[in-house]
């Protein structure tokens, strides 16, 4: 049945959930994919409009990862792997990544015949974020 939210690690969910954050930062910066993720989105980034709504992007952002790592700990609860260690994290995140995450993305993304590249970079953020989610939740005591 249904897991008791008290049984759950909020703490590790938090963590992870910052962790998934912050990978976001990195991620869409300059330093690994910004340049071809704002040229496959056609973004003009010296538009004014470009900027507006940051914050509700970045919140919304935040509360969606966390209800991704929500659902992760959930997931680890009901399968009794929480604790069980770092592999068991991998394991975990990419399956659900690769089987919820970036499977839609990729109809979506068939159907808006979106860039294969902008693919990539996003489905690719997805499986490193609920990897990571994975590791702290499964191996966090």
């Amino acid at each position: 049945m249904f897991t008791n939210f008290s049984e759950l690690n909020w703490i590790a969910i938090i963590v992870a959930t910052l962790a998934y954050f912050a990978l976001g930062a990195l991620w869409y910066s300059k330093a690994l994919f910004a340049k071809r993720w704002i040229a496959d989105l056609k973004l003009d980034v010296n538009n004014p409009d470009a900027k507006k709504g940051m914050g509700m992007m970045f919140g919304g952002s935040f509360v969606l990862m966390f209800l991704q790592c929500l659902a992760i700990a959930v997931i680890a609860e009901r399968l009794d792997i929480r604790g069980a260690g770092w592999m068991s994290g991998v394991k975990l995140g990419l399956t659900t990544s690769c089987c919820f995450c970036a499977s839609q993305l990729g109809v979506n993304y068939l159907y808006e015949k979106k860039p294969l590249s902008l693919f990539f970079i996003n489905a690719g953020y997805a499986v490193v974020g609920n990897v990571i989610a994975g590791i702290i939740i499964c191996s966090w005591m």
